[in-house]
């Protein structure tokens, strides 16, 4: 019997170590075949015009003083959201995230489990703009995750329904705001949108002069096809106004092969091709394009392991250099939870491995706008 039981034991193993390895070699493609809907991509109806003047499509904005996850700080932090300085546009990541039979190409607005997650990011990354301004965060009907796996025209056809979402929340946004400083911020797919954004809205526009920074994280930005076309230059410096920044993190032994297929795939907003161009890497640790820290310049890591323990503002966790590929490097992995993807990639962990970082460039840019 106990033999038999040790042969079981052994099988399990052997399985569970066979299981890990498909999923280092063929991660993303596991990954792809579970996650791209199957469905056929039904187009979006436009949204009422006055559908972003109720404060209910809004997971934060200044009149929602109650259970606003934008105010939130985690414990240590000892300055207060502050008041109205500058008007902060967030627009957050990627959460709705749904396989096989159960996934549309696009959330659906009465989606409980996705806006719980929404509101969870806008917590722990547009939280750290609160020291600088107040924070407007929309709902939309963000494109499901499987959309940017595949090469497949209902992907784009889901991004673009999305990002006219955005575009109607910028709209009644900038109505609410039609005067003062605004930062522009954003993480993964809402990066993208806010790429779009720029190009469309800020580009050449009266309204590029108001923007004291805009944080496109977590998404690959050409230097060369995209930067242009946005209207604003590259952070050179922490105490520059009016210019852009972005990383996309990665602890070392790094393969960001997945991302950079992507990135070769498409042209950028310019129409040019983004392969062979340089991606834009700004070091949150410096406030400067390219560039190495070492981990004691980190002036904090917000640390959310556990959701039933506070979360935690760690200084001095991780270093940050930006290589020569254009990818933000944190040197050896770090435990911030289960959400490391293939690679070592650190993606959902861009604003929380840097957060006192961010909210100090943040404050420091308002304060380079407003001499």
């Amino acid at each position: 019997m106990a033999r038999k039981f040790l042969y079981i034991v052994a099988a399990l193993i052997v399985l569970v170590i066979a299981a890990l390895l498909a999923y280092r070699l063929w991660g993303m493609e596991m990954i792809r075949a579970v996650m791209v809907p199957r469905e056929a991509f039904a187009p979006l109806q436009p949204l009422p015009a006055n559908t972003y003047d109720d404060p209910k499509m809004w997971i934060a904005r200044p009149d929602i003083a109650r259970d606003n996850p934008a105010l939130w700080t985690p414990a240590g932090v000892k300055d207060a959201p502050a008041a109205q300085k500058t008007a902060v546009f967030f627009i957050h990541p990627t959460s709705y995230i749904t396989a096989l039979g159960d996934a549309h190409w696009n959330m659906r607005l009465d989606d409980r489990d996705s806006l719980s997650t929404a509101r969870r990011f806008v917590k722990e990354q547009a939280s750290a703009f609160n020291a600088a301004g107040t924070i407007w965060a929309p709902r939309y009907r963000q494109a499901n995750y499987g959309a940017f796996l595949t090469g497949k025209p209902e992907g784009q056809k889901a991004i673009g329904a999305a990002y006219r979402d955005v575009s109607q929340a910028f709209a009644a946004f900038l109505k609410a705001n039609p005067d003062g400083p605004v930062i522009l911020a954003a993480h993964s797919q809402g990066s993208l949108h806010l790429m779009r954004l720029m190009r469309d809205q800020v580009a050449g526009k009266p309204l590029a002069k108001r923007i004291v920074a805009a944080y496109a994280v977590g998404w690959p930005l050409s230097v060369e096809a995209d930067l242009p076309a946005m209207g604003l230059p590259a952070c050179a410096k922490r105490d520059q106004a009016r210019c852009v920044l972005s990383w996309q993190s990665y602890a070392e032994p790094a393969d960001p092969s997945a991302i950079v297929t992507l990135f070769d795939a498409h042209k950028g907003l310019t129409g040019k091709p983004r392969k062979g161009t340089h991606m834009l890497c700004t070091n949150p640790l410096t406030g400067t394009q390219n560039g190495s820290a070492p981990a004691s310049a980190n002036r904090g890591t917000l640390q959310s392991r556990e959701d039933d323990k506070p979360a935690l503002l760690v200084a001095a966790a991780v270093p940050a250099r930006c290589a020569a590929n254009g990818f933000l490097l944190i040197g050896e992995p770090v435990d911030m939870g289960p959400f490391t993807l293939p690679g070592n990639n650190y993606h959902v962990y861009d604003y929380n491995l840097f957060w006192a970082d961010v909210r100090e460039d943040a404050r420091a840019r308002l304060a380079a706008f407003l001499k």
